[in-house]
């Protein structure tokens, strides 16, 4: 019987499951059997593993995070990690394996493929920042969840005349806030591309005083800078080198409320993005996602990504995926500062 592999790394995201689901699906039709490895490449390094079957992925379709489980493992960090994940994958006699990640987890699979792995991506990126695909599953749930709690905020904004910050997911691109904050009506949203300074900051929230608004949401991405500042982190980093990125919300909330003199508080979504169920759009795209990835293996397209061009779910080179991020463009984010204030 042929035999594949599947696994998924990096942070976990609404929508993993349906694509595990998917690959299971489409690959009993060809009549091969899928290895779930767990906790991403640690699984494959580490040869656990679960045999995946109908039984295995009935009811995980509505289920956030993944069932393989997930972590930010990097077998080329690690001495002999590339070799056990090498010699596990051709001990099990693989056909292919499935790698469901960003750009970091997806770049290892492009690595690996390069020296001989026959491997095949899926995009998964909660922050929308994978370039050579239009859309990642997960990103249309977090702002979906983003934009709620942006609801939310008006009406206690509203009702104690306060300004509400609200830190939104977003490391390097700021797809999640642009959207969320636009979507929720936000004053003013900040995004890591394209800084703004406290003062300009400060003048749009008075100016919404001065014509008789009484409150103001401040949008801001984790990754948000302020001009001539850096990013706000602290000095933890994860197997990839990333720093844990968190606070810019709670700074530019002090200094609005020092400058201003307006009361400020602010709220840090966090993981509550990236938990719950998936919405439809991203249910049927990870669904198609998992698909495609088992249509590339069959026809041996190695070194290749599911990837949405559109409407039409198409393949794209892996290395196109992990060459640079996808960042929010300046005409989008000057149309979007139409509506601030």
């Amino acid at each position: 019987m042929i035999e594949i592999g599947i696994l998924t790394g990096g942070g976990d995201c609404p929508g993993l499951n349906p694509v595990i689901r998917a690959v299971v699906k489409a690959s009993l039709r060809e009549d091969w059997r899928v290895l779930g490895f767990r906790n991403g490449w640690k699984g494959l390094a580490d040869d656990e593993f679960i045999i995946l079957d109908d039984k295995s992925v009935s009811g995980i379709l509505p289920k956030g995070g993944t069932i393989l489980g997930t972590s930010r493992t990097n077998p080329y960090k690690k001495t002999g990690d590339v070799e056990k994940v090498k010699s596990n994958f051709h001990k099990h006699n693989l056909k292919a394996l499935i790698v469901v990640g960003g750009e970091d987890t997806l770049g290892v699979a492009n690595r690996l493929c390069q020296e001989g792995l026959p491997v095949v991506g899926i995009p998964k990126t909660i922050d929308n920042d994978l370039s050579a695909t239009d859309y990642t599953f997960g990103f249309d749930t977090a702002v979906n969840i983003a934009m709620e709690c942006i609801d939310r905020l008006h009406t206690t904004a509203e009702s104690h005349n306060r300004v509400m910050v609200v830190e939104i997911m977003g490391r390097h691109a700021g797809w999640i806030a642009l959207e969320a904050g636009l979507a929720g009506g936000a004053d003013v949203i900040l995004v890591p591309e394209f800084p703004m300074s406290i003062d300009e900051i400060c003048e749009v929230i008075k100016s919404r005083h001065k014509r008789g608004k009484t409150f103001s949401i401040v949008a801001v991405a984790e990754g948000a800078k302020l001009k001539g500042g850096g990013e706000v982190a602290d000095q933890k980093l994860d197997q990839f080198g990333h720093v844990r990125l968190g606070g810019i919300g709670q700074m530019v909330g002090e200094m609005i409320e020092k400058k201003t003199g307006y009361e400020t508080r602010v709220t840090v979504l966090g993981h509550i993005q990236r938990g719950g169920s998936p919405t439809a759009f991203d249910r049927v795209l990870g669904t198609r996602f998992g698909v495609k990835a088992v249509e590339l293996v069959k026809q041996g397209k190695f070194g290749r990504m599911a990837s949405l061009q559109g409407r039409r779910i198409v393949d794209a080179p892996l290395a196109d995926a992990v060459k640079q991020l996808k960042l929010v463009t300046s005409d989008l984010y000057e149309m979007a500062k139409i509506f601030f204030g």
